[in-house]
């Protein structure tokens, strides 16, 4: 496979920029042309004065700061449990025959509609967001895992086997590197939905929080204010998705995947 240029890089850079420009200079005019009630929605330009305002007072940090420690604690916790659970579905049959039709059931589930019985279980406080948190996020880290580990090359394994490779160093120096391009698929889907489902609790739930403003928003009717939450939201996302890109890219480096762009 060719190898981007650096001027072709810059190029398509730029073209995706411009794209994104585009989209808010058209919505910069239909708004100042009166096409749509500026209560309904606000110019790009009000909601940038909105977020400098909130930037400034230490409000927008604030809020930034709440979402991303519930998200990342989560994930965390959905990571911890989700990589090795979905080893052991992998190899270890008997864990597997067991736990194969829950996984199976609980995937396609809006796992949200959980979150009754979190707060009756857990109150509203930070503890039952973030053990929703990592409800969501926990099973596509668990399927792709299980599928990394258990699509391992056949021949691979044998050859491991007949030169006596211990169990223990089979799992470290065989499965979990063979299976570490589906891991990572497994955390950039899990990412978003941990982020999504953050704003989600924090907007059902109350308190502090990128959704907490984005609500206050919405109830004191206040456009500009949920505007700036759905766009600082759409950026964190953004920027949350190219960091995972790159720590991957890291990570993978010695793989063919990354050897071929």
């Amino acid at each position: 496979m060719a190898r981007v240029t650096p001027l072709r890089s810059w190029y398509l850079t730029a073209l995706r920029g411009a794209s994104v420009v585009a989209f808010f200079l058209a919505w910069e005019l239909v708004t100042r042309v009166g096409a749509i009630r500026p209560f309904l929605l606000p110019a790009p330009s009000l909601i940038l004065d909105q977020l400098r305002f909130e930037l400034v007072s230490g409000e927008l940090v604030q809020a930034i700061q709440g979402t991303l420690l519930r998200m990342f604690g989560g994930y965390a916790i959905a990571v911890a449990i989700g990589v090795p659970f979905g080893i052991l579905l992998a190899r270890v049959a008997p864990v597997r025959w067991f736990f194969d039709p829950l996984v199976s059931i609980a995937l396609p589930m809006p796992q949200i509609a959980f979150l009754p019985i979190f707060i009756l279980w857990m109150g509203v406080g930070d503890g039952a967001k973030i053990a929703l948190i990592a409800f969501s996020s926990i099973f596509p880290i668990i399927v792709q895992t299980w599928a990394g580990a258990e699509g391992i090359d056949k021949f691979m394994a044998w050859s491991a086997q007949s030169l006596g490779v211990g169990k223990r160093a089979f799992l470290w120096d065989i499965v979990l590197p063979a299976a570490m391009p589906q891991i990572f698929n497994g955390l950039q889907i899990a990412l978003p939905i941990a982020l999504l489902s953050t704003v989600v609790v924090e907007m059902l739930m109350g308190g502090s929080g990128v959704g907490g403003s984005i609500i206050d928003g919405m109830r004191l009717s206040d456009s500009p204010e949920l505007f700036a939450g759905i766009v600082t939201v759409g950026v964190l996302g953004f920027l949350l998705d190219r960091a995972m890109d790159r720590l991957r890219r890291r990570a993978l480096a010695w793989h063919q995947e990354s050897q071929a762009d």
